[in-house]
């Protein structure tokens, strides 16, 4: 076929096809294994709009992402709320709550100022998150059996089944009600492990408007879908 998109592919005993576009605009199809590559060409050419626009839409977070730096005098979201980095002589970084300013060793490179602010943030993240878990706890009647700050990539928080609960320290990004709502959804899955409508109930008996907070998260989840927030792997 003219024009054919290359793409990989992987059969499995999966029912219906997947497409999936990757950060480097690579693409990758899922399909069941008796399915024929005409009808699995066919169907990848017949997705060529979507295909076109999340690759433009990939390709230029992926970009965004490459280009991203944090460096003196920017400012950075924590709870929230704009925090300044400013340069600092000597060797100890610091981080005045009061002004919102951290303060940043002058002969920090952009890695190393990055990495200093990954450490803060998930400081701050194992004081202040826990300190709301257990507020809510109390008031919600749950006892989680562990509490973990994580580097999870694609969650904001989560419950597991023997009722630990997990969240990403980039959640301290979000400002307090915003991390209020994460700690009360999963400390809700306590007691329904699912989303049911007694698990909504849950979470709305303790904050009634929390689809605002839900729609906070989604608008903070695409700032960050454009930035690099990872350690940079040392060569």
């Amino acid at each position: 076929m003219d024009n054919m998109r290359e793409y990989k592919l992987t059969r499995s005993k999966r029912k219906t096809i997947a497409i999936r576009v990757n950060e480097d605009s690579s693409l990758e199809v899922k399909a069941p294994l008796y399915l024929s590559r005409e009808k699995i060409n066919n169907f990848v050419n017949s997705k060529e709009k979507w295909i076109a626009k999340n690759t433009k839409e990939i390709s230029e977070k992926y970009q965004l992402k490459k280009e991203f730096n944090v460096n003196f005098n920017d400012y950075i979201i924590l709870r929230g709320k704009k925090a300044y980095i400013r340069p600092i002589k000597g060797n100890n970084a610091s981080y005045d709550e009061e002004k919102g300013i951290f303060y940043i060793p002058e002969i920090a490179t952009t890695d190393q100022i990055k990495e200093l602010i990954i450490e803060f943030y998930k400081l701050i993240s194992k004081s202040y998150i826990p300190s709301r878990i257990r507020y809510f706890s109390k008031k919600m009647n749950v006892t989680p059996t562990a509490i973990r700050i994580t580097s999870a990539k694609t969650r904001w928080g989560s419950c597991s089944g023997k009722n630990s609960v997990n969240f990403s320290w980039k959640l301290i990004m979000a400002d307090d009600k915003t991390i209020d709502y994460v700690i009360i959804h999963e400390l809700a899955h306590i007691k329904q492990h699912n989303h049911s409508n007694k698990f909504w109930n849950i979470v709305e008996s303790m904050m009634p408007d929390y689809k605002e907070q839900k729609e906070e998260l989604k608008i903070l989840g695409e700032k960050l879908s454009k930035e690099n927030w990872e350690l940079n792997k040392k060569k």
